[in-house]
């Protein structure tokens, strides 16, 4: 009963215990606010290459934590954001950034949508004005065997005469 109670109160105070998820990341701190800023804006542009869709900054995965401490190592040496960004480029791929850069290599990336949905719009107002520009199929006169089909056919639809 006492253990019931004890583990009942352990649930419910479960999500009120500061965890993981609430950790800030204790590793290698710059003692240099202005510089601790800077790593973390740059740390929140960087993808996880662990978790794919989430920055450094937010990730727990090891290898995340590797690319923070060299992030904060590069920019405890004076270098830029830019090229604090460029190392890491050049070390791990443009899939590293979370916003991948305008340049030819991925043209196609940044106006691929815009071409899919200019030749999707194409197509539709083509197979549109094709249809409204298409003549009317022209009537043509039963012939014979024909009329006679249909005569018969609209006489055994038709209800007999009641007496």
């Amino acid at each position: 009963m006492l253990r019931s109670l004890l583990f009942a109160l352990l649930l419910l105070a479960g999500p009120a215990l500061p965890g993981p998820a609430l950790a800030q990341h204790l590793e290698d701190r710059l003692a240099d606010p202005a510089q601790e800023a800077r790593a973390r804006e740059i740390s929140r542009e960087l993808r996880c290459l662990v978790c794919q869709n989430q920055s450094i900054e937010d990730s727990n995965a090891p290898l995340a934590r590797d690319l923070r401490r060299i992030v904060r190592e590069r920019v405890a040496l004076g270098e830029s954001d830019q090229t604090v960004l460029n190392y890491l480029v050049a070390r791990y791929g443009e899939w590293v950034l979370l916003k991948p850069r305008f340049n030819l290599q991925n043209l196609l990336l940044w106006i691929g949508p815009l071409l899919l949905l200019l030749l999707g719009g194409g197509i539709i107002f083509a197979l549109y004005r094709r249809q409204r520009l298409a003549p009317a199929p022209a009537a043509r006169a039963l012939d014979a065997g024909e009329q006679r089909r249909l005569a018969a056919l609209l006489d055994e639809d038709r209800p007999e005469p009641r007496p």
